[in-house]
């Protein structure tokens, strides 16, 4: 006589569903972590002119361009201008052939300005690309210069700050770059990146005229900063 032998069901188990971490309620949303902010360095000034606009004695960078002294810390500037806004206006790759080999570098450029009169731009080059940012954020800062706005158009003739008080050409390069007061309304003439930095000055409008190779941005944002520098050094 056989005996049958009897097996027993498996039991299977229980289905979550949403791939969701055990505590989490077997949500996939529940399983994101929270984006982690960087975490800004407090600035310890090493310059006595870092020292003395930490401490309050200088309060504007108007009082420091008076003086003649020379910027060399990015924190003074972020200290004077905390609504200064940094942009990344154009990167590349640099190759390079040497006896190890090809090397390649990122290369980046940055615009700083508070859209109301001041505006800034650095390069910076490294291995990697953050490094790069951050080397031209920190060279733009440094190289924040203030910007005299007004109203030089004839047609206008406000009292308004919302253009360049004369009409001015600079160069930086091969590319030469000229502004030319507008009437309020008109808004600005330009082509897209140029016209981002002339709104990070804090124009709203203007004609502007340019020559050379104007897609290389490391000539065209040098041009534009020698245009508004001469707003201030010849108002």
């Amino acid at each position: 006589m056989s005996q049958t032998s009897q097996t027993k069901p498996k039991q299977s188990r229980p289905v979550q569903y949403g791939g969701g971490r055990p505590g989490s309620g077997g949500s996939g949303q529940g399983s994101k972590r929270p984006r982690r902010e960087p975490i800004e360095e407090e600035w310890i000034p090493k310059t006595i002119l870092g020292q003395k606009v930490a401490s309050g004695e200088i309060s504007s960078i108007e009082e420091i361009i008076e003086d003649g002294s020379r910027i060399q810390e990015a924190g003074i500037i972020k200290k004077l201008l905390p609504e200064l806004k940094s942009e990344v206006v154009d990167v590349g790759i640099i190759q390079k052939m040497t006896s190890n080999g090809q090397s390649t570098r990122f290369k980046a450029i940055v615009a700083a300005g508070n859209e109301n009169g001041y505006l800034g731009i650095g390069q910076g080059k490294s291995k990697q690309m953050r490094i790069a940012i951050e080397k031209a954020t920190n060279q733009a800062f440094l190289n924040v210069s203030p910007i005299k706005l007004g109203c030089g158009s004839w047609e206008c003739r406000c009292d308004q700050k919302h253009s360049v008080p004369f009409r001015i050409k600079g160069k930086g390069g091969s590319v030469t770059i000229e502004i030319i007061p507008a009437p309020r309304g008109l808004g600005l003439v330009a082509g897209g990146k140029i016209k981002r930095l002339l709104e990070l000055a804090g124009l709203k409008d203007a004609w502007t005229t340019a020559k050379g190779s104007t897609p290389t941005m490391n000539s065209t944002s040098k041009a534009i900063l020698d245009c508004l520098r001469q707003t201030f050094s010849q108002g």
